[in-house]
C-alpha cells in the first residue's frame, strides 16, 4: 500500500514539473552593442487559439550598461493581427542606482511581462521581433534579448 502511495505522489509530482515557456529563444546582441538595424525575429507556431498565453520579454546587460532603463519596440505579426508595434519601458535599475534582477558577476537578468492572457485570434505563424529605441545608438551593454510565452 505504502509503495502504490509513494508511486502516485511521484506521478503527481512528476506531471507538475511539466509545465514550462511554450517558446523561448534568445538572441545574442553582437559585440553587446544593440543597433538600430539588428532586430532579432522569433517565429511562434501556434496550434491551439483558443489557449491563452502571457508573453515575456528576457534581457541581459552588463553592470556597464550607461542607463537605468531602455526603451524598445516589440513588433507582431500575424494572422488575424496584421501587424503591430508597441513601445515598451524596461527599468532596469532602482532609483539609487542599483540594478534590478538576478545577477552573476557583472551581468544582469531580467524578465519582463509584457502581455498577459493573450489570446491568438487564429493558428499559424506568429512573428516577433524586438528594437532597441533609445537615443544611442548603437546602444552599448546589453548581452542579449529574447521571447518567452508561457501557455497558462
Amino acid at each position: 500500500m505504502r509503495m502504490l502511495i509513494l508511486f502516485a505522489i511521484c506521478i503527481l509530482f512528476l506531471g507538475s514539473c511539466q509545465e514550462g515557456a511554450f517558446f523561448e529563444r534568445n538572441t545574442v546582441i553582437p559585440n553587446l552593442s544593440w543597433d538600430y538595424d539588428f532586430k532579432p525575429v522569433y517565429e511562434v507556431d501556434v496550434q491551439n487559439k483558443n489557449a491563452q498565453y502571457d508573453v515575456f520579454v528576457n534581457l541581459r546587460h552588463t553592470a556597464y550598461y550607461p542607463y537605468s532603463n531602455i526603451y524598445f519596440f516589440l513588433h507582431e505579426k500575424g494572422p488575424g493581427i496584421g501587424e503591430k508595434t508597441t513601445r515598451y519601458e524596461f527599468n532596469l535599475a532602482e532609483s539609487d542606482g542599483r540594478w534590478i534582477g538576478r545577477s552573476a558577476g557583472n551581468l544582469y537578468e531580467q524578465t519582463k511581462l509584457l502581455k498577459e492572457g493573450l489570446s491568438f485570434p487564429d493558428t499559424g505563424k506568429y512573428v516577433f521581433s524586438l528594437e532597441q529605441n533609445m537615443t544611442e545608438n548603437p546602444l552599448r551593454g546589453i548581452n542579449d534579448v529574447g521571447i518567452k510565452i508561457l501557455k497558462r
